[in-house]
């Protein structure tokens, strides 16, 4: 897993890499605009593209003039540089990487007023107004500037991130960016764009090393971490000769109603397709035709037989309870029988919403339960958030106090441990947005716990091979249906496995 820290230990980092490597500020800035052109390269392929670069007066508008003269090397032909003269103070740095352009006699455009970019030309700007140092939101010419370059609707590619947007904490949803369609950042992604509300400043971004002490970022102290493939490569086992389906774990699933018979043959299908040994599914008796053709090989049980004893139960590796069951006075005394029994759960949807109407249900919630809650199932959980950052810090702790596994589902999705670490998930893509896709999810992890899986790697591996399976399928199908990621799950496990 890839440490993600913030801006204050970024800062560090440079630092720490300039004393250790003893190189100056300067050539570190090369490095990392070199590494920006590289990328935007491969953006913006036509040499004769105009390319306008906003340079603020501190590092990131060193960055923006080393680029333009790097850029003009490379043979691009129209480069212009605007110099956003909206501050008295500036960099040394800035001033070298000036002193460099003007010794070629590059030609530099002075921008006291927004009124002097009138006349920019359309094509791409390369957005290094601010970058990072900014501390509060834009306000004045700089939020001005904002507004005119979102109203051009010109091609923006921002260096390291867009001018105005935080790189982690809380923010206003009236705080103004400038709106980027790519952000090449530096050596690491910025926490907040893994937030729905980065919309407002980025379409996608890409991250390029720039030669930062790694050793150094990765001893850095935050809760935060990126999944890489490596991780579940590293995680997941290969199946080994003379094992058999009890090796591999007896899975429950409770879930769906009469009407609701989808949810509950998509999470058999997650729990199936995942590689469980045996998964057995408690629905109404009248599923059971739509469950024997769908699904011949997942055993069923009646419901009667759930909480007549405990020892019913015992069989099982894991219990998920959740998708389409429901939320009648039955559904939720047998929700109170299970808490009763003090096992682990996977809990979803109407088992979820169970768990938000009576405060007293989720204080019995058994430790090392795996809750796999969407924004509003998370906010029904813990109570309305503003914010994303919020809602990620209420995660945090309510996992510790708990003792649980949260799934925090997202196009990034945070899987938060009992200690209140984060991972965040990279896999997946907008044709996964159909409805079924946490029903497989579910049932997935479930799954993975039979198998033997911790939890918590239970979680992030199946929130990795889930979108790992959109993503696949979604190079060539516009969108994807929740039962095709569960059909094509074997595919990816098996291309995970070592």
């Amino acid at each position: 897993m890839q440490k993600l820290i913030n801006q204050e230990q970024m800062r560090s980092a440079d630092a720490f890499t300039i004393k250790n490597l003893d190189i100056s500020s300067i050539e570190l800035m090369e490095t990392a605009s070199m590494a920006f052109v590289a990328e935007f390269l491969q953006e913006i392929k036509a040499v004769e593209t105009p390319v306008n670069i906003l340079c603020g007066k501190g590092n990131n508008g060193a960055d923006g003039l080393a680029i333009a003269r790097i850029l003009q090397d490379k043979g691009y032909s129209a480069v212009v540089v605007y110099l956003i003269d909206f501050s008295d103070k500036q960099t040394a740095e800035y001033q070298t990487n000036l002193n460099r352009l003007k010794d070629l006699w590059f030609p530099l455009t002075t921008v006291k007023t927004v009124a002097e970019l009138k006349n920019i030309k359309d094509g791409v700007i390369i957005d290094a107004v601010l970058g990072s140092g900014l501390n509060k939101p834009l306000s004045g010419a700089y939020a001005e500037l904002a507004t005119f370059i979102n109203g051009l609707n010109y091609q923006v590619v921002a260096v390291d991130i867009p001018t105005g947007f935080p790189a982690e904490g809380a923010f206003a949803k009236t705080d103004l960016f400038i709106k980027a369609d790519l952000v090449i950042c530096f050596q690491r992604p910025k926490i907040n764009f893994f937030f729905p509300e980065s919309v407002a400043a980025l379409n996608r971004f890409r991250v390029v090393s720039i030669g930062l002490d790694e050793e150094f970022i990765e001893k850095q102290v935050s809760p935060y971490q990126l999944l890489e493939q490596h991780d579940i490569k590293e995680l997941i086992q290969p199946r080994k000769s003379f094992t058999h389906k009890g090796t591999y774990g007896h899975a429950l699933l409770i879930a769906g109603q009469k009407e609701t018979m989808g949810a509950a043959i998509l999470a058999a299908k997650g729990c199936l397709y995942g590689g469980a040994g045996l998964t057995t599914i408690s629905i109404p008796e009248s599923g059971l035709t739509a469950l024997n053709t769908a699904l011949p090989e997942v055993m069923y049980l009646d419901r009667k037989e759930l909480t007549s004893t405990a020892s019913a139960l015992e069989k099982f590796k894991i219990i998920a309870i959740g998708p389409g069951l429901g939320t009648d006075a039955t559904i939720i005394e047998l929700l109170k029988d299970l808490l009763k029994l003090k096992v682990p759960l996977v809990i979803d949807a109407d088992a979820l919403h169970l768990l938000g109407n009576d405060e007293n249900l989720l204080k019995h919630l058994t430790e090392g339960s795996v809750l796999t809650p969407h924004m509003k199932e998370f906010d029904h959980l813990f109570g309305a958030h503003e914010s994303w950052w919020a809602r990620l810090e209420t995660a945090r702790e309510k996992a510790v106090e708990l003792k649980c596994v949260i799934v925090l589902k997202n196009q990034y999705t945070f899987i938060v441990d009992q200690q209140g670490k984060v991972m965040i998930n990279s896999t997946g893509n907008p044709a996964m947005a159909q409805g079924g896709m946490g029903d497989v999810l579910t049932g997935l992890i479930a799954s993975l716990i039979a198998q033997g899986y911790k939890p918590v790697e239970a979680a992030y591996a199946a929130c990795f091979i889930h979108g790992l399976s959109g993503d696949q399928l979604a190079l060539t199908q516009i969108s994807v249906k929740a039962s095709a990621i569960a059909a094509h799950l074997p595919n990816v496990v098996k291309g995970l496995t070592r």
